[in-house]
């Protein structure tokens, strides 16, 4: 009996979002993933308000990691973020 389905050894895309204070520290945790992970893309950073907050004060930076293949670790990442007050959410 043979089965509809194949299975692959490809891992499926993952995004990495390290969720952080400020802008500075977005700048920076990206420039220190994109040379401690050698990423072939490089990291979006984006601004994104807290919901139900109007002050820009009240905003977090996202620093946006495409893992096309599932490879990058997800410990070292989350030690990344937190070097920079910050932490990891996978999407």
């Amino acid at each position: 009996m043979s089965s509809a389905f194949s299975y692959s050894d490809q891992s499926e895309s993952v995004r990495h979002l390290l969720v952080l204070p400020d802008r500075d520290a977005a700048g920076e945790a990206a420039d220190e993933a994109s040379e401690r992970f050698g990423l072939d893309v490089e990291p979006q950073i984006v601004r994104e308000a807290l919901a139900g907050e109007d002050d820009a004060e009240d905003a977090q930076w996202l620093v946006v990691l495409e893992d096309p293949n599932g490879e990058l670790d997800a410990a070292a990442l989350r030690e990344l973020a937190e070097e920079y007050d910050g932490w990891l959410e996978v999407g």
